[in-house]
């Protein structure tokens, strides 16, 4: 079965790599700036971003599975996304690592010909280190941030960052690998 992997993020692709599965990468059509919220919940709005990246790429692919996937950083209901630049990078920062946050990832499978359509998603809670204001200076200045929700990435801060996880690490890293098995294994 051909897969067609609705993202362009190269953390998506290399979990995918890394787990073995051959497939082509597409960029969605989307622009998440403007893409409109209609989802009460985080949870939500994750599965509707996933869903329309994979719409968007589907119709090109028709006979291809195709995946869409889109990850956030709830806290205490905000959304937090990517960062647009250092100053939002470092209010993020400081924000998410005060206290618990949760990860979540929209999950979309479309395969056109056979009419499949599944949306899910994933949440983990990430239990953050309290970070010194040197951290902080220190990763804003790196630029680690940019391009990724909640404006850090869990294998490259590890353990300076982050206490304990509850749930799938691989969500927090951008593509929740244990329940991608999942879906993939009910569609055989």
């Amino acid at each position: 079965m051909q897969m067609i992997l609705a993202s362009t993020s190269p953390r998506r692709r290399q979990l995918l790599t890394e787990a073995g599965y051959t497939f082509r990468v597409v960029a969605p059509n989307l622009d998440e700036s403007t893409f409109p919220r209609t989802a009460a919940t985080t949870r939500g709005y994750a599965e509707e971003l996933a869903l329309a990246k994979a719409r968007s790429v589907a119709p090109d692919f028709p006979d291809a599975l195709v995946i869409g996937a889109d990850t956030l950083c709830d806290l205490d209901g905000e959304v937090v996304g990517k960062a647009s630049d250092a100053r939002e990078a470092e209010r993020i920062t400081r924000k998410l690592f005060s206290k618990p946050h949760q990860v979540i990832t929209g999950l979309a499978l479309i395969r056109l010909r056979d009419g499949i359509e599944i949306v899910r998603s994933e949440v983990t809670t990430v239990h953050p280190r309290r970070l010194t204001e040197s951290q902080i200076a220190e990763h804003v200045a790196g630029g680690a941030w940019e391009g990724k929700a909640g404006a850090y990435a869990i294998q490259e801060v590890g353990d300076a960052f982050v206490e304990r996880i509850e749930g799938s690490f691989t969500n927090v890293v951008g593509m929740p690998m244990e329940l991608l098995q999942r879906l993939l294994d009910g569609l055989r």
